[in-house]
């Protein structure tokens, strides 16, 4: 019971509140087909030479798809990141950007240097570290819960 208890309690405290999460970037490409159905019902009902066919509204709809997300924007120095290139994950610190090339090291090893060129970083997979609050709950209840039952044993 004990070594199970000893157990528990070393994993707790080997938790941390920090998880890497890909920023979620705003859904405009459906919004802009929504506002491109509804602007079509309208003209459809103006005369002839005003219709919009379907292929126009489409072309719209494509001109207005968002902007690719700028890699150079999103690893700013010091930032901790963990990035995917050519199929391979790294969390990383970032250091700079020298020309297109990104210069970082591992979190863990800051005297290696790692280079990427931006083409090689998977830019929908760089996922920045930050806190996690459900994991920060699940272990404050469990101390609190480790902590009573401690008491009552002690009491009991």
């Amino acid at each position: 019971m004990r070594k199970n208890l000893y157990f528990i309690i070393l994993l707790c405290s080997l938790t941390s509140c920090y998880t890497y999460q890909v920023k979620k970037q705003v859904a405009t490409a459906t919004d802009n087909k929504q506002e491109a159905k509804k602007g079509a019902a309208p003209v459809n009902n103006m005369s002839p030479q005003m219709k919009v066919t379907n292929a126009e509204v489409q072309n719209l709809s494509a001109q207005q798809t968002p902007v690719p997300v700028n890699i150079q924007e999103k690893l700013t120095p010091n930032k901790n990141v963990k990035i995917d290139v050519d199929g391979k994950s790294y969390k990383v610190i970032v250091d700079r950007w020298e020309g297109d090339s990104l210069v970082a090291h591992p979190v863990r090893n800051a005297k290696k240097t790692l280079k990427f060129n931006k083409n090689q970083i998977n830019a929908e997979k760089i996922a920045e570290k930050r806190f996690s609050q459900p994991i920060a709950d699940i272990i404050t209840v469990a101390a609190y819960t480790a902590i009573g039952v401690g008491i009552y044993l002690l009491v009991r």
